[in-house]
């Protein structure tokens, strides 16, 4: 290890690779002290517990998905197509995480079961960007005057089957995107006003 203080950044980044390799049930504080050259002890000033350091790791990579997903959000173009990108964007992010590097995948896909906070945490800013796009989307005209929150909830609901880590095996058939259009198609109708 060189000679610069420890960050809690490299920290993860270590875990990152030894989730990786070992996967989350055998993987330990030390084998990612031992991937820094440091003690465990180190690792543990950052971190106080190996559930810390789990929740972290896990909330992290949840984080990545969003910060694409907020650039949809605060972009000018009309809710509609706000709300198709949010789900594609989405959709593909989950995709690229489970196709591109499998092993990660399953590794987070199994912490994000035992790790409630950051997931619920996660849960509640996307039903969070969904109802601020959805009022946008009211505001606008486009879509129905409804509950926001409530529609966010059935929107993100409706499309569990592109983004859940449960459905990630259906993700590879190519029929799986069509069925995704059709789903966003089905959900901007039925937020569209009533004529």
């Amino acid at each position: 290890m060189a000679d610069a203080p420890l960050t809690s950044e490299q920290i993860l980044e270590a875990a990152e690779g030894v989730l990786r390799r070992y996967g989350p049930a055998k993987a330990t504080v030390v084998d990612v002290a031992r991937a820094l050259g440091v003690s465990h002890g180190t690792v543990y000033r950052h971190f106080p517990s190996k559930a810390a350091l789990r929740e972290a790791v896990t909330r992290r990579w949840l984080d990545r998905t969003h910060a694409t997903l907020t650039t949809v959000v605060a972009s000018e173009s009309p809710a509609e197509q706000r709300l198709r990108e949010w789900l594609e964007t989405l959709y593909a992010a989950k995709r690229s995480k489970a196709l591109d590097d499998p092993e990660l995948f399953a590794a987070y896909s199994q912490l994000v079961e035992q790790t409630s906070s950051a997931v619920e945490e996660h849960l509640a800013d996307l039903i969070a960007q969904l109802t601020g796009i959805i009022q946008d989307g009211i505001d606008e005209g486009a879509f129905a005057t409804t509950d926001p929150v409530v529609a966010a909830d059935a929107v993100f609901s409706a499309t569990a089957r592109f983004h859940d880590p449960v459905y990630a095996r259906y993700w590879t058939d190519p029929a799986t995107q069509t069925t995704f259009e059709n789903v966003c198609d089905l959900v901007l109708a039925g937020l569209a006003p009533r004529v």
